[in-house]
């Protein structure tokens, strides 16, 4: 990892990863378990054990093949994933000591593969039937893949100019590269994958010429900003997280004039929420040269961010102010400020962490010249209003069974726009089931 004095200037990649030899190291830590914990933790069953075993023996090739299995993705996996939660969350190591670093094993043994030539996986002999996606993101991308292996013809329509959905748009460069992603796109692509970009779904594309595949996957994701609803959000300098990490990241503000998109730049700039997108757009600020105050409503301790992302943050300068919540923005025309409140901890609530309650006479003001909100996200209803007997929740997340099933036949879903916002991980995993379930219905099954 690089200093944080000069690693806050620029947008490269902060985790540099692990060497070869720091690589073998950590994969002769494994045990080898009879029954290995760690494959249940994977969402998309990675065979954990078996890659790790061949870093191991420096047969980084086959370990890169024995990823691929499960994984097309393994490159953005391995630095995106919460591993700590998950795979590594179930290591027997973790009872008593560090557990296997697989994330990082994982990552090593992509880039490994990127640098001294990519494998393609084989796939099945073509079916002759044709399966359209909605959505580049890495539901999209993983349903795409697994279709394309079981010999499906593909058709991936994306509305944006670059494929990857949030990979590209939502998760600055620091932390996952964009020739990175681009590069495993094109892995799924020799698959036999066709991407058509600028293609939207119900404009572009009609409804009638979705359904006329045998098959129809929607991964279109959770890109519906929420916001708090509070006076002043008209405001000249307000943003949602996605509009603005959108324009950096997509769109390469940052570099404006240079490139055409702008965004404010600002001294002072205070962003609202904790999660993973709370931390991206304060580390993508303070990159832009703006002192940045977080304010999270519960404590410190409840961050759902990943522990890793909060003390990057810190690390790089962001100033947190816990146990507090915005209620107004203040400005004429501009923002100039956001008024807060001072909030106590009562009993938990449902997801058990403690619901925080507003203390009567403890607000205060925090001066700002933009203020971010990153409270999250839902499925944008624009994009599947095209197909109106589709079953949605209250919050818009289309209805699926346990195979990504709609209430329409022969469409699935799945990922966030299923879900709601969850992790890239997750929204692979449930792409995966879809697929799986497409190829049935597909081979009469």
């Amino acid at each position: 990892m690089t200093d944080v004095s000069e690693h806050v200037k620029d947008f490269k990649e902060v985790n540099k990863g692990l060497s070869e030899e720091n690589a073998v190291l950590e994969a002769l830590r494994c045990m080898n378990c009879v029954r290995p914990s760690c494959v249940k933790g994977c969402p998309v069953c990675i065979d954990i054990p078996a890659f790790i075993q061949k870093v191991a023996n420096r047969d980084f090739a086959g370990a890169a093949e024995a990823v691929k299995e499960n994984n097309m993705l393994p490159a953005i996996c391995g630095r995106v994933c919460p591993q700590e939660t998950q795979c590594e969350g179930e290591c027997i190591l973790s009872k008593k000591e560090k557990p296997i670093a697989i994330g990082a094993l994982e990552r090593f043994v992509a880039d490994w593969e990127r640098e001294h030539g990519v494998k393609t996986p084989e796939v099945a002999a073509p079916t002759g039937k044709k399966v359209a996606v909605v959505g580049s993101g890495p539901a999209g991308l993983t349903a795409a893949a697994e279709l394309a292996r079981f010999g499906h013809a593909v058709t991936v329509f994306e509305s944006l100019h670059e494929a990857g959905g949030v990979l590209m748009y939502g998760i600055p460069n620091f932390r996952l590269p964009k020739e990175i992603v681009q590069a495993e796109i094109e892995q799924v692509k020799a698959l036999g994958v066709e991407i058509r970009l600028n293609h939207l779904v119900g404009r572009s594309v009609s409804t009638e010429e979705l359904l006329a595949y045998d098959a129809v996957f929607l991964g279109t994701g959770a890109g519906l900003p929420y916001f708090m609803g509070i006076e002043g959000e008209n405001l000249c300098g307000v943003y949602s997280a996605n509009e603005f990490l959108t324009r950096v990241n997509l769109m390469h503000a940052n570099c404006f004039p240079e490139f055409d998109t702008p965004v404010k730049r600002a001294a002072k700039v205070v962003v609202a929420g904790g999660g993973n997108v709370a931390m991206d757009a304060a580390r993508v600020a303070r990159r832009l040269g703006a002192d940045v105050t977080l304010v999270y409503r519960r404590r410190e301790e409840d961050l759902p961010a990943r522990a890793v992302e909060v003390t990057n943050a810190q690390a790089e300068g962001v100033r947190f102010v816990c146990c507090a919540n915005p209620v107004r923005v203040l400005g004429e025309k501009t923002v100039s400020g956001v008024e807060c409140v001072r909030m106590e901890m009562c009993a938990l609530d449902e997801s058990g962490r403690p619901k925080p309650s507003c203390i009567e006479g403890s607000n205060f003001v925090l001066e700002t010249d933009v203020f971010i909100e990153a409270i999250g996200q839902g499925p944008n209803p624009l994009l599947i209003s095209m197909l109106p007997a589709l079953k949605r929740e209250r919050r818009g997340n289309v209805v699926v069974d346990a195979d990504g099933q709609t209430a329409v036949a022969g469409v699935y879903a799945a990922g966030d726009v299923a879900t709601g916002a969850a992790t890239v991980i997750w929204a692979m995993g449930s792409a995966k089931k879809a697929a799986a379930a497409i190829d049935r219905m597909l081979r009469g099954e």
